[in-house]
């Protein structure tokens, strides 16, 4: 009996498509199976995020699975502030580290569980909240991000593979381009004009900027998750996902430009 292997190509379409399906029927079905999916992911990328800056402690996860309910139940809290300003503060020194070209993770203990947690606990604890809309869960507002990200992704390799000639940050991310980068913020920014004319829930210029932070904040988080994959010699942050590698290889742009898009959806418009 002969059996079928699938081509490499196949794999990752088969496992690309069972990821959307997962993550768009956890998000359209009830706000709870959505939480329960981004719970479960989140724990996946702490614990992928500890094997890349090879750490090992179990208070990044009890505080993730607490800190779920807590925005959950009470999302309004004063306590929301401090947490994205911790978040921000991380990203912003992750961008430093980033261009300064010094290390991204350090050996010290508590530097490297300073890092879990806010760059990846509070990260996907406000993933959680974007899709509320003055405390009513709206999916289409996450759908519509995730919808940038994938436009911009897909955008910036087509436009980088054909007309790419100026390396975008070679020494982290040897086939990125300036080209591929402006493609698909250019195109981010097209379907971000696109979503306003469909979309019931902010205007045209919002769309335009959420656009904008989705690109390049997503690039950079990209960028980031690169360089700590580098630091330590891997290609993947997992391989949970057959030819995808792992949940923090799919959702690093989008953990990235999170904060950044919630601090101007929640308190900019």
């Amino acid at each position: 009996m002969k059996i079928y292997k699938m081509s490499p190509l196949s794999t990752r379409i088969l496992s690309g498509l069972v990821y959307v399906a997962l993550f768009l029927g956890a998000l359209l079905v009830s706000e709870y199976t959505f939480i329960g999916l981004i719970t479960l992911f989140g724990i996946l990328a702490i614990y992928e995020f500890h094997k890349l800056i090879q750490f090992k402690n179990v208070i990044p996860y009890l505080l993730y699975v607490t800190l779920v309910g807590f925005v959950f139940y009470m999302p309004k809290s004063v306590v929301i502030i401090p947490l994205l300003a911790l978040t921000l503060v991380a990203s912003i020194q992750l961008i430093y580290r980033l261009y300064s070209k010094t290390e991204l993770q350090s050996s010290k203990y508590l530097e490297k569980l300073d890092i879990s947690i806010r760059y990846i606990v509070f990260s996907f604890c406000f993933l959680i909240l974007i899709p509320y809309e003055n405390g009513v869960y709206n999916p289409y507002i996450l759908i519509d991000i995730l919808l940038l990200i994938w436009v911009n992704d897909s955008f910036a390799f087509l436009v980088g593979k054909n007309f790419g000639k100026h390396k975008l940050f070679e020494s982290v991310s040897p086939k990125k381009t300036i080209e591929g980068f402006l493609g698909g913020l250019v195109f981010a920014v097209i379907a971000g004009i696109v979503i306003s004319y469909n979309s019931d829930f902010y205007d045209l210029l919002d769309w335009i900027i959420v656009a904008l932070i989705t690109s390049i904040s997503g690039t950079i988080g990209d960028l980031v998750e690169s360089k700590f994959k580098r630091q330590v010699n891997v290609k993947d942050s997992g391989n949970i996902m057959p030819g995808h590698g792992g949940i923090l290889d799919r959702l690093d742009s989008l953990i990235f430009a999170i904060p950044f898009l919630f601090l101007y959806l929640h308190f900019i418009i």
